[in-house]
């Protein structure tokens, strides 16, 4: 997604493309999409962790050294 300014634009219309950004991008970038869409390659105990609520414990807990983030797409 981009936002650009141009000279036709103003300061409120821009405020407002920004606002309806955010509240899209709320919903997108939460911890439960990204689990859902991304899975763990974990080298250190050779696995592949793909349940959702597993993989938001890694992330919230910190990943490891050799735990890697994929996008399943």
């Amino acid at each position: 997604m981009v936002l650009s300014k141009n000279a036709s634009i103003n300061q409120r219309e821009m405020e407002i493309e920004v606002e309806k950004l955010n509240q899209l991008l709320f919903h997108a970038e939460a911890i439960e999409k990204l689990c859902l869409v991304n899975e763990i390659i974990d080298l250190n105990n050779y696995r592949i962790v793909t349940n959702p609520k597993k993989i938001e414990k890694i992330i919230k807990s910190k990943v490891k050294a050799f735990q890697f983030i994929l996008n399943k797409n």
